[in-house]
């Protein structure tokens, strides 16, 4: 299977009504061509998970300020003053969630597990709704996985199979998201020949990577 597509047919696979990742921390590792193609192609009514919603101007910001996004999950929006008003407002639905925590639900959908135990969160709003499980005489919240229909990824250097580096702190959630989606696209910096990776620095297999855009 050729990985290796235009910007057009990998953001085809993403519908309305979807649930996407959407990789990034502040807008640093984020995709932005991708974000430029869900707002030319006006896709709606998206849940994006995602540490973040960025800036008004930059990353996710870009999305949740065109009205393309119904829900967001994940830890952190004071950077874009826009999400906090739909919120407000009752325009999008907003689930935050502890940074720690969003990561490893997104990791233990990508492995297959039940959730995560964690205290974090015990004594706050976090918990409304959660079930408590007691081990060895210590309370903790379970944490459901988290999978999407497509993750949308960044990647600094990518071969035609799909192994991945990220440079520094791009990687953020970037290699845990490629493992828990349906369909994981990823935006490569620069593409090379497979084989011109060392294994030692693959960082992401190419096994999850379903279409690269350069």
């Amino acid at each position: 299977m050729k990985k290796v597509v235009t910007i057009d047919e990998a953001i085809s696979h993403v519908k309305d009504g979807m649930t996407v990742f959407i990789g990034g921390f502040l807008a640093v590792g984020t995709p932005e061509k991708f974000i430029d193609a869900l707002i030319e192609k006006g896709v709606k009514d998206l849940t994006i998970i995602a540490n973040d919603t960025g800036y008004p101007d930059r990353g996710i910001g870009r999305l949740v300020c065109n009205n393309q996004v119904k829900k967001f999950i994940g830890s952190h929006i004071g950077t874009n003053p826009e999400t906090g008003r739909r919120m407000q407002s009752g325009e999008m639905e907003v689930e935050l969630c502890p940074q720690g925590t969003l990561a490893e639900r997104i990791r233990v959908g990508g492995n297959g597990l039940g959730g995560v135990l964690t205290p974090t969160g015990l004594g706050t709003i976090i918990e409304e709704g959660k079930e408590k499980i007691v081990v060895d005489g210590k309370e903790y919240l379970l944490e459901k996985p988290l999978k999407a229909d497509v993750a949308l990824i960044n990647g600094s250097v990518v071969d035609e199979f799909g192994n991945i580096i990220f440079a520094k702190t791009t990687k953020n959630f970037n290699p845990m998201m490629a493992t828990a989606a349906d369909t994981v696209i990823v935006y490569a910096e620069k593409l090379v020949k497979t084989g011109e990776i060392d294994p030692d620095h693959v960082m992401t297999s190419g096994i999850f990577v379903d279409y690269i855009v350069k």
